[in-house]
């Protein structure tokens, strides 16, 4: 094993963990950052999403060694990416019920906004298909995605 260095929330980080435990783990029982979530550990709902490059991925199932020399930002990282409109969107939509899948849901919107910054429904529903909320607020969610999109509640 040899260390494994990236950029995590704008700081440089290095980690001595084997090169295929998931990025999740890393982040959670390395790194101490419990914003991400577990939720299946197969990349079927979304509530472990990051970002990578700027791209959303699924830290469950990415290996650390895929990180190495990039930049990840966590749901803890990310109003140092200027998303706080999205942020305060979804409170002021309520988004939340139980709030379990929220990082996954908020880390997702942010990476589409930054590449559609003013989507449609179509578009919000395409990106966010993969997130999945059990309590069902996927109105709320699209509302405060159009918020934040600077197109007002919808």
């Amino acid at each position: 094993m040899s260390p494994i260095t990236f950029t995590l929330n704008g700081k440089k980080q290095t980690v001595d963990v084997g090169p295929e435990m998931p990025l999740l783990w890393v982040l959670r029982d390395t790194l101490g950052l419990t914003g991400t979530k577990y939720g299946c550990g197969m990349a079927l709902c979304g509530a472990c999403t990051v970002h990578l490059e700027g791209d959303a991925i699924r830290s469950c199932v990415t290996p650390i060694s895929e990180v190495a020399g990039k930049k990840v930002v966590t749901i803890e990282g990310l109003s140092a990416e200027s998303s706080r409109a999205l942020q305060k969107a979804w409170i002021e939509e309520e988004v939340p019920q139980c709030g379990y899948c929220q990082p996954g849901q908020i880390m997702n919107a942010a990476a589409m906004l930054a590449k559609t910054p003013h989507p449609s429904d179509a578009d919000i529903n395409a990106a966010m298909s993969g997130n999945i909320c059990r309590c069902g607020t996927y109105q709320r969610i699209r509302s405060a995605i159009h918020r934040a999109a600077g197109g007002g509640a919808k």
